[in-house]
């Protein structure tokens, strides 16, 4: 057995290797380096240095959970606008064996939290000491490696660790990020240390130090996760927040806990689509995916008519999503049971009218929405077909725009994601209840990594960042490939559309990235949504989606589980997938 296992390594290195210089020659176009064919194993994240170090650990016989924890870790180094362990994630696991998990490592409210503890004041919510939420990413990474890792902790943590302390180039997305939060880099002593050392934004390319993080990582590395939660790393991350007029406690971190919880699922064309169960946007997806399957497919989705229809279920959705919230605090029972059913989703169909829309009203929405943003997703499959679908985030850039300048990491201000009381005009709704401030309680969330099974095997592993937008995206890449027959990078790179009922305004894409491609609904279509009576609004932004999808061969012994991966990492952000 040990021979067969040193054999495989053998094998296996070889074919990294040969499929990483192949790469490069695969197409003379844009798609060369962003989608990659592999047998055995495929990462996809939104950069390629975290997609190869999360291929590493594959390579060496790790879990599709080592090289999560891996590149997860990899990203809050070298994209910590977007996730990094001063935030939170969901992460979506099932094993080769048929079991499925869901892992919440989702922010929580502090213990002195109250509903009313802004006063009204949006800023404070938005970012600064208030904004900052118990942070859940590296206690969920830990529990979940504990169940499944087969590499040693440190090895898992190191490859950060080094980036942090030995630097690391910055990204063109990265850069776009600092432009843009540029006022708030240079306010804050923390974040211009590390982004702005000497008194300007560091460019594409330069290098970026931050060796209190690589220090922090050392110490988790060596002592896992408590040294955060209770330990010295956390009592300094404590002592950082309440100076910059924040309420977050050693207790919250001490008391901080991981829900393992099942995965919601629905049957969609033959498919076995897997989701998280609230407070992510794992339902909303699904009843999105319900009502859209009412239609003849793949005709019913097609051409301006099926982009009309989507956007008529998008807000039927966000009608619902936001009688929502956590549910250890509210009863969300029977929505939750509405949103998974058919004839429920069938009577949302029948109230779109393929010949017009409606304002905000009509579709019965109580509450007003709540904005999420930011966030990373990293999609794996491993060489047994373990699979990870994770999405993480410090919800805006640079969350709190806060960095601990004795730890080295970026804070969120996830508290943003709670709904607040206040005053609003009759136009307006009010901020949903469910989604109100409570000591211990989790905010409502977007994010929905999702895993789609044919006869309980991957067929496809799917998630994006991008706060509110992440339901729509997310579900328009899975009707692309399953429903419209695109294949996996045309199903990522077709131009989006997006709703969310309130503002009552179709977002569709149009930008050109920090890498020159340009994305943009066509012409014709938005003149056919216009003569529907749909506003319409250019988006210069929007989602960034990883694609893997598996047509699994079934073998024995050391070519167990060959078959065909197509990883596609989304080129609006510049990342690129690893796979051998």
């Amino acid at each position: 057995m040990a021979a067969d296992m040193l054999l495989w390594h053998v094998i296996a290195c070889l074919l990294f290797v040969s499929n990483l210089a192949s790469v490069s020659s695969l197409n003379h176009t844009k798609a060369r380096n962003e989608v990659i064919i592999a047998h055995h194993g495929a990462v996809a994240t939104d950069d390629r240095r975290c997609s190869k170090i999360g291929m590493d650990a594959i390579v060496e016989g790790g879990h599709a959970v080592d090289a999560a924890v891996a590149a997860a870790l990899c990203l809050g180094v070298v994209s910590p606008a977007s996730s990094g362990i001063g935030g939170g994630s969901f992460m979506l696991l099932t094993l080769a064996s048929g079991v499925a998990k869901a892992f919440d490592m989702r922010e929580t409210a502090p213990l002195l939290a109250s509903k009313d503890m802004y006063g009204g004041n949006t800023t404070l919510k938005a970012k600064g000491g208030l904004s900052v939420a118990v942070p859940g990413e590296l206690a969920g990474l830990h529990k979940a490696w504990k169940q499944h890792g087969k590499l040693p902790w440190e090895r898992l943590v190191k490859p950060a660790e080094i980036l942090a302390l030995r630097g690391f180039k910055i990204s063109p997305y990265l850069r776009m990020q600092m432009e843009k939060s540029e006022s708030d880099i240079l306010n804050d002593n923390g974040l211009r240390s590390v982004f702005a050392p000497h008194g300007k934004l560091l460019k594409v390319g330069e290098i970026c130090y931050n060796k209190k993080l690589a220090e922090t990582l050392r110490a988790i590395s060596k002592f896992g996760p408590q040294v955060l939660y209770g330990g010295m790393i956390g009592v300094k991350l404590v002592k950082d927040v309440r100076k910059a007029g924040g309420i977050l406690g050693i207790k919250d971190l001490r008391s901080y806990t991981v829900k393992q919880k099942e995965p919601i699922s629905i049957d969609f064309l033959g498919l076995k689509i897997l989701g998280m169960p609230p407070p992510s946007g794992g339902h909303p997806m699904m009843l999105l995916l319900n009502i859209l399957a009412q239609y003849e497919l793949p005709s019913g989705l097609s051409g301006a008519l099926g982009i009309h229809r989507e956007i008529e279920a998008l807000k039927h959705v966000f009608a619902v999503r936001m009688s929502l919230g956590d549910p250890d605090f509210v009863n969300i029972t029977e929505v939750l049971s509405d949103m998974l059913s058919t004839k429920f989703a069938r009577m949302l169909r029948k109230d779109i009218n393929d010949n017009r829309t409606y304002n905000s009203s009509h579709y019965g929405g109580k509450w007003n929405q709540i904005n999420d943003h930011g966030t990373s997703h990293l999609s794996i499959i491993d060489f047994d077909r373990n699979a990870v679908s994770m999405t993480s985030t410090v919800n805006e850039y640079f969350g709190a725009k806060i960095l601990s300048p004795s730890t080295g990491i970026v804070l969120n201000n996830e508290m943003n994601d709670f709904s607040m009381p206040m005053n609003v005009s009759k136009d307006v709704p009010p901020p949903a209840p469910a989604n109100f401030v409570e000591p211990g309680k989790r905010p409502l969330s977007s994010m929905s990594p999702t895993i789609a099974l044919k006869d309980e095997k991957v067929k496809a592993v799917v998630g994006a960042s991008g706060g509110i937008m992440i339901i729509a995206a997310t579900s328009e890449v899975l009707l692309n490939h399953f429903v419209k027959g695109m294949d996996p990078f045309s199903s990522v790179t077709a131009p989006r559309v997006y709703h969310q009922l309130i503002p009552n305004v179709v977002d569709y894409e149009n930008w050109t990235t920090v890498n020159g491609d340009h994305f943009e609904l066509s012409a014709d279509i938005r003149a056919s949504l216009r003569s529907k009576g749909h506003v319409l609004q250019g988006l210069a932004g929007g989602t960034i989606c990883q694609l893997i999808v598996s047509d699994v061969s079934e073998h024995s012994g050391i070519n167990k589980g060959i078959g065909k991966l197509v990883a596609v990492s989304d080129p609006r952000k510049g990342g690129f997938p690893a796979g051998f």
